[in-house]
């Protein structure tokens, strides 16, 4: 594993120049080339119409699946292309089509927009939604005995988040799934936040992750477009899984009255997308896979383990990320201001950060009684020299107020 020539990717990545940028948790930088990539497909477009110009580009966008495919260590035919994680994730559980006597298990890191969508099952179909709780020590979001306990009923779905939006806590899911899977039970992995700062593998690798769907964007770690994700589904499952709202990008009208879905995972696409940014999507990923992503994993664990230290020496600042398996995000307050207050403030001092409310992550910041949380999210591209200007400009706030 080859070290990240940061100095190299700072050039690449224009936005680093007379600012610290700590938000790769929200939406990340791009690099030049997938700014470049977007830009000059959407000038081919004004110059020979939208058809035309994508009919010139089939072959790099059939790259795309084959590239998040290499990442993730599976087939190409099981990776389907969307708008966003979200979107990705809601396609999956639609397609289970769960209803009355279905049970879903979900953990205390669960994102709001999944959660959401299981509660609507639950108030629509009759579906049964139960919450396994957290570590009792705090260290983690998935207590793996209450888990099993849980899963000593039948159920038809365990929804696991790899990274949570408001902690950098990476979530015991090689173990989870593995008790879910021995179950019966099927696994949905949410990989938002992990996707392009860890190195995810799937059951293809040997020490890959034994789950059913995942689903991820392109904007965060992978610093990709907005608008862009991608949902992974096993081979074996596809064909249980009746997409909703499925056209003619899903599958084909085969006579007057019946219709024919795609055997891959393309039928959880729609034929309507954005092409400038699948591109840019593409440009992004396989850029990674140059990087590699263990090399990105290392470097960005890295960097948010020496700012959570200098961080964590401030007088009147309080980390809250817990246990021992952290990844790239760092969350903290500042005594007496609010995370907003201090946001805004260290965007004035040239610091981007981003704030993360309770009602992202309901279940966890109401456990640990907080409201909001500010969240830094240093990437690979930020260097040794950033991270003290952010903490330096951190202490500032304390010892000036906002």
């Amino acid at each position: 594993m080859s070290a990240i020539d940061v100095a190299a990717e700072r050039d690449l990545t224009p936005g680093v120049r007379g600012h610290v940028f700590l938000d790769s948790a929200g939406s990340s930088l791009p690099p030049t080339p997938v700014v470049e990539a977007m830009v000059g497909h959407l000038r081919r477009e004004a110059e020979v119409g939208g058809y035309r110009a994508a009919l010139e580009r089939l072959d790099d966008l059939e790259r795309l699946p084959v590239a998040i495919g290499r990442l993730l260590g599976v087939d190409a035919a099981t990776v389907a292309l969307t708008d966003s994680a979200t979107r990705s994730w809601t396609q999956f559980v639609a397609g289970l089509h769960l209803g009355p006597g279905d049970r879903v298990l979900l953990a205390g890191n669960e994102y709001a927009s999944n959660a959401i969508a299981l509660l609507q099952q639950a108030r629509l179909r009759g579906v049964e939604v139960d919450v396994v709780p957290s570590d009792p020590d705090g260290s983690g979001p998935i207590d793996l005995a209450a888990l099993a306990r849980a899963l000593e009923r039948p159920t038809r779905l365990v929804s696991l988040v790899h990274v949570p939006t408001n902690t950098g806590t990476v979530a015991p899911v090689a173990e989870a799934a593995r008790l879910a899977r021995a179950s019966g039970a099927l696994v949905v992995l949410d990989a938002c936040q992990a996707m392009g700062q860890l190195d995810v593998r799937l059951d293809g690798d040997p020490d890959g992750l034994a789950v059913d769907a995942v689903s991820a964007t392109g904007r965060k770690w992978l610093r990709g477009p907005r608008g862009t994700g991608f949902l992974h589904v096993r081979a074996g499952l596809l064909e249980q899984l009746e997409p909703f709202g499925a056209d003619l990008r899903a599958g084909e009208w085969t006579t007057p009255d019946t219709y024919r879905l795609r055997a891959d995972a393309r039928r959880f696409e729609q034929w309507e997308h954005d092409v400038a940014a699948r591109l840019g999507l593409l440009v992004a990923v396989e850029h990674l896979l140059d990087l590699g992503p263990a090399a990105v994993e290392a470097a960005v664990r890295s960097r948010a383990a020496s700012l959570r230290t200098l961080l964590g020496d401030l007088p009147g600042v309080t980390l809250h990320d817990r246990g021992t398996d952290l990844a790239g995000i760092v969350t903290f307050t500042v005594d007496g201001r609010e995370p907003e207050e201090v946001r805004d403030a260290l965007r004035e001092r040239g610091v981007t950060v981003s704030v993360s409310g309770r009602g992202s992550t309901l279940l966890d910041m109401t456990e640990r009684g907080l409201r909001a949380v500010v969240r830094a999210s240093p990437h690979y591209f930020v260097d040794d020299a950033d991270l003290d200007r952010a903490a330096g400009e951190v202490a500032a706030l304390t010892r000036a107020g906002v």
